[in-house]
């Protein structure tokens, strides 16, 4: 229905189609709302365009470029030739048979999509500007999925030399050297799949280690790994300024007070995300921001405004696309009137390094601090019969429990497949799953997920495959 001459009224209009939007806005047709979803760029977001998906495609080719190059398994001797230009044709095409299957989703769930920059006038009304016109969307129930970009430092812009994750996937030749700016999860993607092609990395972390948000243990294998690539790493560093030439960059940096320099191809700068709030006219209609530019919002997602609701990237809490997707179910769900909140218990976040770490619930040093006793219970890789098959022997399964109860809480993986191995014990955490229900459910032989079975006998105190300490 048309209000007035330039104004359309829709029942719920989401902001941003990322991973949090599109399925926010599938979740509301699904439940008979009038959905219009508006992205100033392409459907999928970050994610699907310029991030996730991107991403593991060519850390895939990556994996498959190591192990064709220089098998490390024995009897078996290859040699293989890159064609970087052709993988990455291969992985925009990854990119969109996935935007082209959210679009098939969104048209068939009767979505309307409009392309154009969004800002609010009234806290029921929202300006669209095409490229060719501007429209105004009265709503009655309104969700912002605006999502997030990488930070841009101050002292080091992005210039030709000077990459965010966004031009390190675009790439038209493998670099060779780069220069990484932070090593959070994004940096050791980045850097050690570029390295598994032959790039020369350097690595400079502001903290005393790499992968500084998960525990030691856990980021010491892909440490080892990266010195296999021959990545230098340098912790406790802090980038200061840059000199670009027409071939190459020099970083200056600074480590216990002493400058230093470095020379690469490029810099790549992957030191967090800031949320896309600062151009929506938030302050127009008075949304109540928390730090960091992040909107305030409640266990429903809603912000103080009550018809408006918030998810993904631009609300506390990790800046991961699943935590998204499921915060655009909760809001969707609030606006049918179901009693949805929602559930931070488990999360889990996954480093798509060599090898990959995944970790869902508490760390070992967070529950000690919320049970009185916890049992750990720690099972390698190299005693796993599938694994060993494999001949990716390296890491391990580690569970965390209350000890009292036996309810599981936390749990880290790190090894071949953790990303999917993880998703067993999110189950478990979730449905209040104990160390004995993990016990005593019957796992397929030979698999890796008989790990998990197998740890939680470690922390029972009976362990089958390793001695009981």
């Amino acid at each position: 229905m048309v209000v007035g001459e330039l104004t359309e009224e829709v029942d719920v209009l989401i902001i941003g189609a990322g991973p949090g939007g599109y399925v926010a806005a599938i979740r509301a047709a699904q439940f008979g709302k009038q959905v219009t979803l508006i992205d100033k760029a392409e459907i999928g977001g970050v994610c699907l365009n310029r991030g996730c998906i991107p991403s593991k495609a060519l850390i895939s080719a990556a994996h498959h470029y190591e192990t064709a190059h220089e098998s490390a398994f024995p009897g078996i001797e290859t040699t293989a030739k890159l064609n970087f230009a052709e993988v990455q044709t291969w992985k925009q095409g990854v990119v969109n048979k996935m935007t082209g299957g959210v679009k098939t989703l969104l048209k068939g769930n009767k979505i309307t999509v409009v392309q154009g920059e969004v800002f609010f006038v009234k806290p029921d009304e929202a300006r669209v500007m095409t490229e060719v016109e501007g429209h105004n969307y009265h709503f009655e129930e309104c969700i912002i999925a605006t999502g997030s970009r990488p930070i841009e430092l101050k002292s080091i812009p992005f210039s030709k030399r000077v990459l965010s994750s966004t031009e390190a996937l675009s790439l038209t030749e493998v670099p060779e050297s780069l220069i990484v700016i932070g090593g959070g999860y994004i940096g050791i993607e980045l850097g050690q799949m570029y390295a598994k092609l032959g790039t020369k990395v350097t690595i400079i972390e502001g903290t005393d280690s790499i992968l500084p948000t998960f525990e030691s243990q856990l980021s010491r294998l892909v440490l080892r790994n990266l010195k296999k690539y021959n990545v230098d790493i340098v912790t406790q560093a802090m980038a200061q300024s840059v000199q670009e030439t027409e071939k190459d960059i020099t970083l200056s940096y600074t480590v216990s007070g002493e400058e230093k320099t470095a020379t690469a191809q490029y810099v790549l700068v992957t030191v967090g995300r800031q949320p896309n709030t600062d151009e929506l006219g938030l302050e127009t209609i008075g949304i109540q921001m928390a730090e960091k530019g992040l909107i305030a919002v409640d266990a429903q997602c809603k912000t103080n405004i009550d018809h408006i609701y918030a998810i993904g990237d631009i609300v506390p809490g990790p800046a991961l696309a699943h935590k998204a997707s499921y915060e655009g179910k909760v809001a969707a769900e609030v606006i049918a009137g179901k009693n949805s909140v929602v559930d931070y218990r488990c999360i889990p976040a996954v480093v798509f390094s060599d090898p990959e770490i995944a970790v869902v619930g508490l760390f070992e040093e967070e529950a000690k601090q919320v049970y009185q006793e916890i049992s750990v219970g720690r099972f390698p890789y190299a005693a796993n019969g599938r694994a060993t098959a494999l001949n990716a022997d390296q890491g391990y399964v580690k569970l965390i429990a209350d000890k009292q109860s036996g309810l599981l809480v936390g749990a880290q993986v790190i090894g071949h497949e953790a990303s999917n191995l993880i998703a067993e014990l999110g189950l478990a955490i979730e449905m209040s799953a104990t160390l004995e229900d993990v016990a005593l459910t019957i796992h397929a032989h030979p698999t890796l997920g008989e790990m998990v079975m197998e740890a939680s006998e470690v922390a029972l105190g009976v362990p089958i495959h390793v001695l009981a300490k």
